[in-house]
């Protein structure tokens, strides 16, 4: 029986987000990404007309600092943690449409070796043994926030991180698809060219590309002239066109910056949860529209925007910190 992985919409179960635990990696903003992410967690129970979250927290320390911040009703998962981004540490869920649900468990390299902390290179198997669910382990490097799915077979991708030779030098293209197939039920895949500007994941797509629906992609639009993404944006487009698929408009934040650089702020790194879609917003002109535009696609669901930006300074937001179950 064919396993696929079903599109984020589909009803889950619970789902994961990961705790800040070291101050290192949020210079000045560690209390405020903590604040955020706890925020983020209220939103997807949304007072338990959402689903379960578990907050999965370094140590006994974090987790009474994480208790105060949530509701109540949030679980607080003490696990050896390294950093907080399970879109591509923990282990990915994958259904065969008539009862049967596995985890599939893949290497992970600390985004090409740039990043290695201790905990994040087994946090997925633990993850997965606690479950008790069925798990596949794959021995070759990929993150869950380097493809994005609409439920079909269909994904998307960029060629600057799964091509990266800084994961797997012997992999090409072609490899790379079969491997998907098997275990994620990759049937065809979009493949993009490079990700957003200065991101440290070499170019995620859960960054740039996110499907709304089967068939269709949303993707942003430059909207002013200092956009250091607006190439990107229109090659991603014209690649999306070429491959027959439906583009849907999203707004670009444009330029934000921090220490005298352009950060990979982005409005595509949203999660969409049973009651909630939560989106990243920084305070820019373009908050609203970008919540209006999401706002036909996902009916019944509150569209809410919370403040992004100290998690951003520790290299991701609310899609990299988290990671779904599925109901099966």
């Amino acid at each position: 029986m064919t396993f696929r992985m079903p599109a984020e919409w589909a009803p889950h179960d619970w789902t994961w987000i990961g705790f800040p635990t070291n101050a290192d990696e949020w210079p000045g903003a560690f209390d405020a990404a903590r604040q955020q992410i706890a925020a983020f967690a209220n939103a997807l129970h949304a007072g338990g007309k959402g689903e379960e979250v578990r907050l999965v927290v370094d140590n006994e320390a974090d987790a009474a600092a994480a208790r105060a911040m949530v509701d109540e009703a949030v679980h607080i998962v003490v696990a050896h943690l390294g950093d907080v981004w399970l879109r591509d540490t923990a282990p990915i869920a994958v259904l065969n449409g008539v009862g049967g649900r596995a985890l599939v468990d893949f290497g992970f390299n600390g985004w090409g070796g740039k990043y290695r902390m201790p905990g994040d290179e087994d946090i997925g198997a633990r993850l997965a043994a606690g479950t008790g669910f069925p798990t596949q382990t794959q021995h070759w490097v990929f993150e869950g926030g380097a493809v994005d799915t609409d439920g079909t077979g269909l994904f998307v991708t960029t060629e600057q991180c799964l091509l990266n030779p800084n994961r797997n030098p012997d992999l090409d293209r072609g490899k790379i698809e079969t491997l998907l197939a098997g275990s994620l039920g990759l049937s065809d895949m979009l493949w993009l060219g490079d990700g957003l500007l200065n991101d440290h994941t070499d170019g995620h797509v859960d960054n740039l590309a996110r499907f709304v629906a089967p068939g269709k992609l949303a993707l942003p639009v430059a909207t002013a002239d200092d956009d250091p993404n607006a190439a990107i944006y229109a090659d991603a487009r014209a690649r999306a066109k070429a491959h027959g698929i439906e583009v849907v408009d999203m707004p670009s934040p444009g330029l934000v910056m921090v220490d005298g650089d352009p950060i990979p702020a982005s409005y595509m790194n949203f999660y969409v949860g049973n009651a909630a879609v939560v989106v990243p917003v920084y305070g820019r002109p373009n908050d609203q529209a970008a919540l209006d535009a999401l706002r036909p696609f996902f009916p019944g669901r509150d569209i809410v925007g919370l403040r992004s930006d100290a998690i951003l300074s520790g290299g991701g937001s609310f899609h990299c910190c988290s990671q779904q179950m599925p109901s099966l």
